[in-house]
């Protein structure tokens, strides 16, 4: 049985993405690829009038899901197979990472993108009630006029937000917030990421926010996020740096797909171990896609030398984006940075490799100089970089966490990472003065 999903990419029809015994294959339509604004919708599927077999259609589609046993709960909920990318997408494809929107064939996405009939606005105990359910039905899979799909093993949801005045000082469960949370129905963009507290990480929420305002303090260009509460429930709102504002006041949506999509790795191949994109594959990519290339090749190093030094292991090749704007392809901000490593339970290997070495306690100054070869960068660029971040680090962290402090959203692991911190630029210091 042949079946097809329309394509949808900045309000235009553009592709026919295809199931035919189990396998996909993606076509750009003869209209779009003849259209003078026609741009390819990852750098693994070029503006081709050939038809994509699943080979190459599989990495970019399916690294728009969620993973793990998310992906397993919402296949179980759509009753449909984990393994079949097509009908999931099916299911949750309306709102997607990027500008793509997935209908069936004789469906159309709104006129008005962004309209309040669209969005669902939930009060605090609806809201509570969303936190709850999340375990137990990712990305609220199944639900009326609700297609979200978002990448990854965490629990998340895209939504809203409003800034509203509020009247009162205190609601029932605490603090009043002072903005509302919505869920964008029928299609229509959101705005922000809400995620959860991840089960068995303590403080996750308290632990990302700060590693992002960390990275802001940096002067790095990073996601923006938030720390909101209701109920005890805590969760992190993360501004999405894939939509944006129109002069009308509508929200529109950019397009983006991570490393893995532009590099055509399929999702399950993310960790570099498991024969994912290494570092080194990131700044080639980096290096041939963007222009001007050099302001981006530097801020891919900042991000890597600030993910190791803050000990998240985390940062595979999903987890680095490319964003498409007027110039071009560009660098994403960074996002999704948790230090993994004050977790002892968590993996201690780093998701790509530095030079020859996945731990940190086996990195010195020569595998640093190692992955700068493979990346082409400047020995003395390289070492400049690393010892300015690590010399910084550590004084911006303190200041840091007394910010947090004074507004009210302190935790015990912010001290755990600092702690961390200290250690690591000490350390990669050391090693940087004794390993010539």
């Amino acid at each position: 049985m042949v079946s097809d999903l329309n394509v949808w990419f900045f309000g235009e029809c553009v592709g026919v993405l295809t199931q035919d015994m189990g396998q996909l294959s993606f076509r750009y339509l003869p209209q779009w690829l003849e259209s003078k604004n026609a741009i390819p919708l990852s750098q693994s599927l070029p503006l081709i009038a050939e038809p994509f077999a699943d080979k190459l259609t599989k990495p970019f589609f399916a690294g728009l899901l969620p993973e793990g046993d998310k992906r397993l709960t919402v296949a179980k909920i759509l009753k449909v197979s984990s393994k079949n990318d097509f009908a999931i997408l099916d299911g949750i494809g309306g709102e997607c990472a990027g500008a793509l929107i997935l209908l069936e064939p004789g469906q159309t996405p709104p006129l008005e993108e962004y309209s309040s009939k669209s969005i669902e606005w939930l009060d605090e105990d609806q809201l509570f009630g969303v936190l709850e359910t999340l375990s137990k039905k990712p990305l609220l899979a199944g639900e009326s006029g609700l297609r979200l799909s978002l990448a990854g093993a965490q629990e998340k949801l895209p939504v809203v937000i409003r800034e509203v005045q509020r009247t009162e000082l205190q609601s029932k469960y605490g603090p009043a917030s002072p903005f509302e949370i919505g869920l964008p129905k029928n299609n229509v963009p959101s705005s922000y990421i809400l995620k959860p507290e991840i089960s068995g990480i303590n403080g996750s929420v308290y632990n990302e926010a700060f590693c992002l305002s960390l990275a802001k303090k940096l002067k790095f260009i990073t996601a923006n996020a938030k720390i909101g509460s209701t109920n005890n429930k805590t969760y992190l709102l993360v501004e999405r740096y894939d939509r944006f504002l129109d002069h009308s006041g509508q929200l529109k949506r950019l397009h983006q797909e991570d490393f893995c999509q532009a590099l055509g790795i399929p999702p399950e191949l993310k960790y570099q171990n498991e024969g994912g994109p290494s570092i080194g594959d990131g700044f080639a990519l980096i290096r041939k896609v963007t222009s001007p290339s050099a302001s981006n090749l530097l801020r891919l190093l900042d991000y890597i030398i600030f993910n190791c030094l803050v000990g998240n292991h985390d940062a595979h090749a999903k987890n680095f984006s490319l964003l498409y704007g007027q110039n071009g392809p560009q660098l994403a901000p960074l996002y999704d940075v948790l230090s993994t490593a004050v977790y002892p339970h968590l993996n201690e290997k780093m998701a790509m490799k530095i030079g020859s070495k996945y731990r940190f306690d086996e990195l010195f100054a020569r595998h640093w100089l190692q992955m700068g070869e493979a990346a082409q960068l400047s020995p003395s660029l390289l070492k400049k970089r690393v010892l300015e971040i690590a010399k910084e680090l550590p004084n911006l962290a303190k200041e840091l966490q007394t910010q947090f402090e004074e507004k009210g959203c302190n935790h015990p692991i912010i001290t755990k990472i600092i702690l961390l911190i200290e250690e690591r630029c000490a350390t990669t210091i050391h090693r940087f003065l004794i390993d010539k």
